[in-house]
């Protein structure tokens, strides 16, 4: 061939490449609900987040946050088809912050950040590859962005420079200008999706809190789990029998140590990894008879699975024709997308688990490593790719479960390891085998601006000073859980703070009104129960930045660095907890606006500035603001029943007057999704003489399990 003609079909073939490059256009926006907009980009994936979580706006709800204008700050955005690929791009601000972005643990602003977003177990590095990769961001400026694909989709979060950005950074010379910089200012967020399109959401708010109240309120509210849930769990080691669980609930009784349900790890199923999902005869020969005595003394229990079924299950054979190519530890991966396969599994779980007085489940190995799940070549009945199957069948096997118990009218809370966006209503909490104890921390701090609860646990410790640190934290978490599945770790390992740790289980169920109300609040209103500072109003800590020193052989690159407030959250409206840690004596703490007040003794500590405190060992630093409304029950080691009523103490902190509504219903059922519950006012306002007086009207509903209150004015 001619080496003209060969050139010119060379040029042919290039410019056909580019035909078929679509021009960055912008969206078209379409209001689906108040403060919510959707944007339908190319041809978008039949499988998405949303649609598996099967969500139900609550429009109720989002009318009452207010309907505001689409936000400014993303005019100009725009997305672009490229080699079948969707790349989407939105503007960003100079000081604008970016949060969200999946369950992170090391870094709660995630502005500077790249991501592939990747369902999988966290391994020590904020790089997308996390359990719930929720492709959301919240901006300090009051809008959030939704990516609802269950793609590996890849964000650039304010880390690379256009040549036609409006905003281009200037040129410097690193050999001349000290102020060189290895990070050039970046002013968009672009997102590639490896798909021919996407759905895109918008939420708007006054603050980054209402936007996450608009998210979670658009995927129909939090999750509000039943009373027993925020009670005290532990999690017994793998081959115990009904004769040691039983032993062990009498443990903690005669201890005083405060339990409302137990884990049953792998050992209660007759064969597991790969599992049969039926009762191991000789650890377990009546099962029902062990599910009635601790149900007689307010225990539940919850059991341990993963989805991937033995060849000595029940189910085996019916649900081969539903599974996947490759297997997990040797077991069949079911595609739940067929409803015969959920089918199946219904069928089996109630017989077995439901119909008998289980409570719930620990849904483990949904997320990763590579080499444990199905790899991304694996192919699927349904034709749905296996990298689709891997983002969303944590959040499936959530929403599957959560249905049977629904038909039941009975709720329930459980364990997950792989979630997504969608899971806000779903009642399950995230965990995980990381053990970095400053990192759980961050982890529920990032998890407040996505949709997801996260728990810390304890299963370990090399010290008593380390034990009792964990132990505190774990009982200022969405769930409060010790798994000694492991090594049989208990309460009173470490005699010497055993004192301590039971006082700190103790108050955790004290704080049962304080924690279910707050918990209403997530399912009616969206607020998260944990809070990041950066959502709480009146919060202003100056963001630091700390220069980077170029360094030929350790980083000579550096980048500047954002300083992140990773180590203390809200839970709450009122309550402010600043973990410690082991091997630390002081901590710094950041108090938003207005007046705060030590949990333990009333007194003021400061108002909108930075303390350092030296707590000491016994007790976790919490703090309540001006005007806090704290109630609370007498100690008591289970949850209480629907039939039960109890007085209350109610605390108040500071000098200003307040109103707070308490929250109740029967704690067990789904009777209040048809109304059947109570907001209560606890109102405190000075009389004649100045003094401060509480004040209640008592309903009177069966729903109502407090008989009276003591009004505690902790401030003197």
């Amino acid at each position: 061939m001619p080496r003209r003609l060969l050139s010119l079909l060379m040029l042919i073939n290039l410019y056909s490449g580019l035909a078929v490059t679509a021009q960055p256009t912008d969206f078209r926006w379409e209001s689906v609900a108040p403060g919510v907009w959707k944007a339908i980009v190319g041809q978008p994936d039949r499988i998405t987040p949303l649609a598996v979580a099967g969500i139900t706006p609550r429009i109720d709800r989002l009318k009452s946050l207010g309907e505001p204008a689409f936000p400014n700050a993303l005019a100009g955005s725009s997305h672009q088809l490229v080699d079948g690929k969707t790349y989407l791009r939105f503007p960003l601000q100079k000081e604008e912050q970016l949060f969200g972005l999946g369950l992170n643990f090391k870094t709660v602003q995630q502005r500077g950040q790249i991501k592939t977003l990747h369902v999988d177990h966290y391994n020590g590095k904020d790089n997308g590859r996390t359990h719930a990769p929720v492709p959301f961001y919240v901006s300090s400026l009051g809008y959030g962005v939704l990516i609802n694909s269950a793609r590996y989709i890849t964000v650039y979060a304010g880390t690379a420079v256009r040549t036609d950005s409006p905003n281009l950074p200037p040129e410097k010379d690193r050999n001349t200008q000290r102020d060189w910089s290895a990070q050039p200012y970046s002013d968009a967020v672009e997102i590639l999706i490896p798909a021919s399109g996407s759905d895109v959401y918008v939420f708007a708010g006054r603050t980054p809190m209402e936007v996450v109240q608009r998210y979670n309120l658009y995927n129909g509210g939090g999750v509000l789990p039943p009373k027993w849930g925020l009670g005290f769990t532990h999690r017994t080691p793998t081959l115990f029998s009904d004769k040691q669980i039983l032993a062990e609930v009498a443990d903690f009784e005669a201890r005083g140590y405060p339990l409302s349900f137990v884990g049953l790890e792998p050992g209660w199923q007759s064969r597991s990894y790969p599992n049969s999902f039926v009762w191991d005869s000789t650890r377990f020969p009546k099962p029902q008879q062990f599910l009635d005595t601790l149900k007689q003394k307010e225990i539940r229990a919850n059991l341990w699975i993963n989805p991937y079924v033995s060849s000595h299950s029940p189910i085996f054979k019916d649900i081969l024709p539903y599974t996947g190519s490759h297997m997990v530890w040797v077991g069949r991966v079911p595609d739940f997308t067929f409803p015969k396969a959920q089918a199946l599994y219904k069928q089996l779980f109630t017989q077995q688990h439901l119909s008998i007085g289980i409570s719930g489940y620990k849904v483990d190995e949904v997320d990763g490593y590579d080499h444990w799940l199905w790899p991304d070549v694996a192919t699927f009945p349904s034709g749905i790719p296996a990298e689709q199957m891997r983002q969303i069948y944590g959040l499936q096997f959530q929403k599957m479960t959560d249905t049977w118990f629904r038909e039941r009218n009975q709720r329930t809370y459980g364990l997950v390891r792989g979630s997504n966006a969608g899971a806000s209503a779903l009642p399950y909490v995230i965990y995980n085998d990381y053990y970095d104890h400053h990192d759980f921390i961050t982890a529920l701090c990032t998890s407040s601006f996505i949709g997801v609860l996260w728990t810390p646990e304890a299963r370990s410790s090399k010290t008593s000073e380390e034990w009792l640190r964990r132990m505190q934290s774990v009982c200022f978490s969405p769930m409060a859980m010790l798994n000694a599945w492991a090594d049989g770790t208990k309460p009173w390992t470490f005699a010497d703070v055993a004192q301590d740790v039971k006082e700190v289980m103790q108050l955790r169920m004290q704080l049962l009104p304080y924690l279910y109300t707050t918990f209403a609040q997530y399912h009616f209103d969206g607020k998260p129960p944990i809070r990041a500072m950066h959502l709480v109003d009146g919060f202003s800590a100056v963001s630091q930045t700390t220069e980077g020193r170029l360094n030929s052989t350790d980083n000579p690159y550096a980048m500047a660095a954002t300083k992140d407030l990773n180590d203390q959250f809200m839970l709450g409206d009122y309550m402010l907890v600043a973990p410690m840690f082991a091997g630390q004596s002081k901590r710094t703490v950041w108090l938003p606006a207005g007046k705060w007040y030590d949990f333990y003794t009333g007194q003021l500590v400061g108002e909108a500035q930075l303390i350092e405190i030296s707590p000491g060992l016994s007790r976790i630093p919490l703090f309540v603001k001006d005007g806090g409304i704290i109630p609370m029950l007498p100690p008591r080691l289970h949850t209480p029943n629907k039939q039960e009523t109890l007085s209350l103490t109610v605390r108040h902190y500071g000098t200003q007057e307040a109103s707070w509504s308490l929250y109740d219903d029967d704690g067990e059922t789904y009777d209040y999704e048809r109304g059947v519950f109570t907001w209560t006012p606890l109102t405190v306002k000075r009389d004649r003489q100045g003094k401060l007086v509480g004040s209640w009207s008592r309903p009177r509903t069966p729903n109502f399990h407090y008989s009276s209150i003591n009004w505690q004015f902790m401030t003197p």
